[in-house]
């Protein structure tokens, strides 16, 4: 079978042996993935990766212990949890320290014709939801976690750092759940998708607002990101961190100390939430969607998705 293979920084096609599943998991078939940050910074060699990448998708079910999920349509949670040790007792599988992570840590990605993850981790598509709007499950999800790790009340007035694909999916999930979002960015035509469904967006120029937001979010995916989201926070406001960089960020830390500023990162999220936000329309993702090629284009994907001003790009059928 064809997969896509990343090694000190190249993008690659190669022919591997298709996957046999184990007990417990699932054999997929991609029907559509979609190439995000964390896949580029893969790329340019966080984690020291090599393999085959690939944590966004939707996929067909060919072969599984459970019998309803033959032939779905499904997403799936990409940590791989051993499910038997203090942490996965307490709940934070998301965090188990004997975890795989699909494409990303010790488990083949998405990114070829097959490949394995657990029944666990999979979740049905709707039937009325077409394979590019189920593919943003993922990262939804992931905008969807800071709901559950900070208790913000309607209404709410919170600062959004960044206007990449990330950026632009929290800003409309905390603007569908109640808040009122200012979205920071340097792109016109990116912030508009967030504009259109209610979001107050700004250029961001040279100043940014300074202890301004209780709550800030930096999905910048720079290194400078931090240092800005702790400035424009007030004393004793919350910064959620989003991004993913490869490398060291420096960072003054005095504001944070002297202002008590509350630092909390935020990965990975539940998909039942992101699922029912897709299904009723309430984030606009299509708009997101900058190119789709085959599988086999994989190599130009990964350079598109790279390119300045581009978002969503998905590969697949």
């Amino acid at each position: 079978m064809i997969a896509v293979h990343l090694e000190r920084g190249r993008v690659e096609l190669r022919e591997i042996p298709r996957p046999s599943r184990g007990r417990g998991f699932a054999l997929i078939r991609l029907l559509t993935g979609g190439i995000c940050n964390t896949d580029l910074e893969l790329q340019r060699g966080y984690y020291g990766y090599t393999g085959t990448p690939g944590h966004e998708f939707v996929g067909e079910v060919l072969e599984s212990d459970t019998a309803e999920l033959i032939g779905r349509r499904v997403v799936g949670e990409i940590n791989c949890a051993c499910h038997a040790c203090a942490w996965c007792g307490r709940g934070l599988e998301r965090h188990c320290p004997h975890r795989t992570v699909l494409g990303i840590v010790n488990q083949p990605g998405a990114f070829s014709e097959f490949f394995v993850l657990p029944d666990r981790n999979l979740r049905a598509v709707p039937d009325s939801m077409t394979n590019h709007t189920a593919v943003f499950t993922e990262p939804v999800a992931a905008a969807c976690e800071i709901l559950d790790q900070v208790a913000i009340p309607p209404g709410g007035i919170v600062a959004v750092l960044g206007d990449g694909k990330l950026g632009l999916l929290i800003s409309q999930v905390l603007q569908a759940s109640g808040c009122r979002v200012h979205q920071f960015g340097r792109h016109e035509s990116k912030l508009r998708i967030a504009r259109d469904r209610g979001v107050t967006t700004e250029i961001a120029g040279e100043t940014l607002p300074r202890a301004e937001y209780r709550w800030v979010v930096d999905a910048t995916g720079s290194a400078s990101g931090l240092g800005m989201a702790i400035g424009m926070a007030e004393p004793r406001g919350t910064v959620i961190l989003k991004s993913t960089v490869h490398g060291e960020v420096p960072v003054d830390t005095a504001p944070a100390i002297v202002n008590e500023i509350t630092l909390i990162g935020s990965r990975c999220g539940r998909f039942e939430p992101a699922l029912e936000l897709l299904r009723s329309g309430a984030i606009d993702v299509e708009s997101m969607i900058s190119d789709r090629m085959p599988l086999q284009g994989a190599p130009e994907a990964f350079r598109r998705a790279g390119e300045s001003g581009v978002l969503k790009v998905l590969i697949g059928a």
